[in-house]
């Protein structure tokens, strides 16, 4: 009885995922390959060259775009009955020319159109530039659970691959895999999420049937209206392959049905878990700055205490670092001083490596074309101190409208001057950084402060706080003394900045537009070389 209930669900079930199922692109099971990708309109791809006795069939890809925003492959596709439970690895020579973006071969192992299970394009090994004729390898393990494999050479953006000599083999276990989702990895797949698979492959058999069914009629219909044949025999073609489409959908969907009637039968027997099973969790992860490992796993956590951000699990910290947004912290450091009016640093009034300057805050990037990574604007609120040390024991003392460098008449230990300000910078920013696939290749992700990056813009603020410290000793008795006030500084600061580095590190320069000090009569403006850290 418990059986017959449960068939019952999953049959409703399948059904009702007939009724919300999105439409999947459909893989031709096929000896050939075939031309495929997410731009495959802007390749030209087939045979270069074709087989002698002692020259194998050479294959390419051609972009014949200026730009491409995407890949075009040439695949084949089959079932993977004969590698389940095995490690295969594919091997083939490839020759470049010009590639811009990255080449590489690509093999996937799936779950129908439900699940990756196993997946390796070479991105992080990619094929980049020209190159002659040289060998490469994908190697990936084949789950139990695996219902479709498909394997290729893909080409994305602009360029010229050539490839020939493609071979599947079988090796041992020990063979470590290549992918950047390992087969061996894979977790077992729920009753709940199989049966969805199987319903969806239900609905699949029967849409593509019928599309073949539709061009097939539009065909015998356009021989029709040629004159070619007559209505009398377009009728019993249509009759004939009309019958034919049907006996496929009932062929396929009875094996189908049977693998649905197995996988309840497994349940019944206790072989596949419950999907409430709550997984368990793989960690806690802390991580400084940059994280060159980018995988944290699924059930992990991890905490950037750079960036201050909490990642709970690989899917989050996917989407969250792959927004058309993004946040990070900003810290920066370096040298601090000031130009002034018809002098050079050298005669600075301030000593170059004692003179500082802090800034931190948080910005926001936003990338600002939608399929491209190159042009970002990135904007935010900063807090920055400038600190100047004067040379020659003087300090600062306000004179009315003026702020006059005097030479104090005790000797100082320390003489500083700090200005604080609340600043809003804005940057045009030019990152890099390459765009990225899904790990099961179908989905572009946009990831910045990965790669050199170029700011240039500037900044306008109010100033919070102005202070003078002073340290000497007065009758053996150390006295460090803290003055605060205006001293005449400049309200309000505005100026330009630029920044260039790789990754989340940067030179950073500043300097401000308006003078220090309000009416002196010789303008000081600030100037800042040090430092910049983005934690994305």
């Amino acid at each position: 009885m418990q059986k017959i209930i449960l068939y019952t669900i999953v049959i409703v079930f399948s059904f009702l995922t007939k009724a919300v199922a999105q439409e999947l692109e459909t893989i031709e099971k096929s000896t050939e390959w075939m031309a495929r990708g997410t731009k495959p309109e802007s390749y030209e791809m087939g045979l270069s060259k074709k087989s002698t006795s002692n020259e194998q069939e050479v294959f390419t890809i051609r972009s014949i775009d200026k730009k491409i925003d995407g890949f075009g492959t040439l695949m084949k596709s089959s079932k993977p009955d004969l590698y389940l439970g095995k490690t295969i690895k594919m091997t083939g020579y490839v020759k470049s020319e010009k590639v811009k973006s990255w080449a590489g071969l690509w093999m996937r192992i799936d779950y129908y159109n439900d699940k990756v299970l196993s997946f390796d394009n070479m991105q992080n090994r990619a094929i980049e530039g020209t190159n002659d004729w040289t060998k490469y390898e994908v190697v990936l393990f084949v789950p139990q659970d695996a219902t479709d494999f498909s394997y290729g050479v893909l080409l994305d953006g602009t360029g010229q691959i050539w490839f020939k000599d493609i071979q599947l083999e079988i090796v041992e276990d020990s063979v470590s895999e290549t992918g950047i989702i390992k087969g061996r990895n894979s977790k077992s797949i729920s009753f709940e999420d199989k049966a969805k698979a199987i319903a969806n492959s239900i609905e699949m058999i029967t849409t593509e049937e019928k599309n073949a069914l539709k061009k097939e009629v539009e065909a015998i219909d356009v021989q029709v209206s040629e004159g070619k044949i007559t209505a009398e025999k377009a009728q019993e073609l249509k009759t004939n392959i009309a019958q034919e489409r049907a006996n496929n959908i009932e062929t396929k969907v009875a094996i189908e049905e049977a693998k649905l009637a197995q996988l309840v039968q497994d349940k019944v027997d206790g072989k596949i878990a419950d999907s409430d099973d709550k997984p368990k969790r793989g960690g806690t992860k802390i991580v400084l700055g940059s994280n060159k490992d980018d995988s944290i796993g699924e059930n992990r956590t991890e905490i950037n205490l750079g960036s201050m951000k909490i990642y709970t699990g690989e899917k989050d910290k996917v989407e969250r670092k792959s927004k058309r947004t993004t946040s990070q912290f900003v810290f920066a450091f370096g040298l601090n001083n000031v130009i002034t009016e018809g002098e050079n640093l050298e005669d600075s009034d301030y000593r170059v490596w004692g003179s500082h300057f802090y800034e931190w805050g948080i910005t926001y990037n936003s990338r600002i074309f939608k399929n491209n990574n190159l042009l970002h604007a990135k904007y935010g609120l900063s807090l920055m101190y400038n600190n100047l040390r004067p040379t020659d024991n003087r300090y600062f003392v306000k004179n009315g409208d003026q702020t006059d460098l005097v030479t104090s008449t005790v000797k100082l230990d320390e003489s500083r001057f700090r200005n604080v300000y609340l600043t809003a910078p804005l940057h045009l920013e030019f990152d890099f950084t390459p765009k990225k696939l899904s790990k099961d290749g179908t989905k572009t992700y946009f990831r910045t402060h990965e790669s050199v990056r170029l700011g240039i813009g500037g900044y306008g603020g109010v100033r919070i706080k102005t202070k003078q410290i002073l340290k000497y000793e007065a009758d053996d008795i150390k006295v460090k003394e803290k003055q605060k006030g205006d001293f005449n500084v400049s309200d309000f600061t505005y100026g330009l900045s630029a920044y260039l580095g790789y990754g989340q590190t940067s030179l950073y320069v500043k300097y401000d537009l308006n003078p220090m000090f309000k009416n002196n009569n010789i303008d000081q403006n600030n100037v800042s070389l040090g430092l910049r850290f983005d934690f994305n």
